[in-house]
């Protein structure tokens, strides 16, 4: 088990208390932390648990996590290694329901599941919780037909002799299962093996998390264009397609139907119902953004939610398109950041 973390001291103690703490045999399971130069008392807190058989390999500079993984897989002394976030808590029986899997040669990788929980019962994790349940459906069925598109970030396995080294801008829970299916393995999820994170609701983080994972992401598909070529993987190139990629012109959709809509608002009822039903859609955002949380969150939230997710997809574009590039990242609490 390999924890990816920097300035994690508020949650560290919790996660390895956590990992020791499944049900899975402790002569099998080496737990591995990876600090990417933290500067808090990550490392510390990390010595405590020595005794316990929990090793701190330590970057001496800050790298990012794609670099630390290629150093630090290589060390790891088992056939299969599990990825896990350090804010991330594992269910007692995760281990054991990703790792059955892999008694099926041709799988290369697991991904489990992330389960949202927050102290006050709020719009944002009512959204998730809709979001993250389409998402384990669409990796369900993509499981059934062949490979999963991506991994959960919080959770997921491979095969340690599959791994290929990262470049320091990858998105390890995308890049990382595209090579795996490149080398003639399957991916698939196991629905009973699942974290829970506790989240808040931050538009302004989650906005700038959402540009990150965009840009990366589109970095990730185009720097394995091959997989969008329909003759060379005929059923994977679809749902890679179909489930990454057309989402990020979703905001040039929109764009276009309101401009449509507009052209045709004097040609009939449906053109007029459609186009106030837009405006409406904007303006519970714009009310929900200047109220913070409003009385109708169940109502706003969606559309602001969804509207943020947008702006995001266009500036992580220009991100992408203009060559910027993310290799570290920050201790923050995630909404949909394991969607991948």
């Amino acid at each position: 088990m390999i924890i990816a973390a920097y300035n994690e001291e508020k949650v560290i103690g919790k996660k390895i208390e956590n990992s020791l703490s499944l049900d899975y045999p402790k002569d099998k399971l080496e737990i591995i932390v990876l600090s990417d130069c933290s500067t808090d008392k990550t490392n510390e807190i990390v010595k405590h648990y020595h005794q316990q058989g929990v090793i701190l390999n330590l970057q001496d500079k800050r790298r990012g996590k794609s670099a630390g993984l290629n150093d630090t897989v290589p060390k790891a002394k088992g056939e299969i290694i599990l990825f896990t976030d350090a804010n991330a808590i594992l269910d007692k029986d995760s281990l054991k329901m990703i790792t059955r899997n892999f008694a099926d040669d041709k799988i290369g990788f697991v991904t489990g599941r992330t389960k949202y929980i927050s102290t006050d019962k709020n719009s944002v994790l009512e959204i998730t919780s809709t979001y993250t349940t389409l998402e384990t459906f669409i990796k369900k069925k993509e499981s059934e037909l062949g490979s999963c598109v991506g991994a959960d970030g919080a959770l997921f396995a491979i095969r340690k002799n599959l791994y290929t080294p990262l470049k320091s801008m990858d998105i390890n829970d995308i890049v990382i299962p595209l090579t795996i299916i490149k080398q003639g393995y399957r991916g698939i999820i196991e629905e009973e093996a699942f974290s829970t994170e506790e989240t808040t609701q931050n538009l302004k983080s989650e906005f700038g998390r959402q540009v990150r994972i965009t840009s990366r992401t589109l970095n990730a598909i185009f720097d394995h264009n091959e997989f969008l070529n329909p003759f060379k993987y005929p059923l994977y190139s679809f749902q890679l397609i179909s489930h990454k990629l057309i989402r990020f012109f979703t905001p040039y959709f929109l764009i276009l139907l309101m401009a449509t809509n507009i052209l045709l608002f004097q040609h009939g009822l449906f053109f007029k119902v459609s186009l106030i039903g837009q405006f409406i859609w904007y303006m519970l955002a714009i009310v929900d953004v200047k109220t913070g949380i409003s009385r109708c969150a169940r109502i706003s939230s969606l559309p602001t939610n969804f509207i943020i997710m947008n702006l995001a997809f266009i500036k992580g574009w220009i991100k992408y398109l203009s060559g910027e590039s993310y290799a570290t990242w920050e201790p923050t609490t995630s909404l949909m950041d394991h969607h991948r």
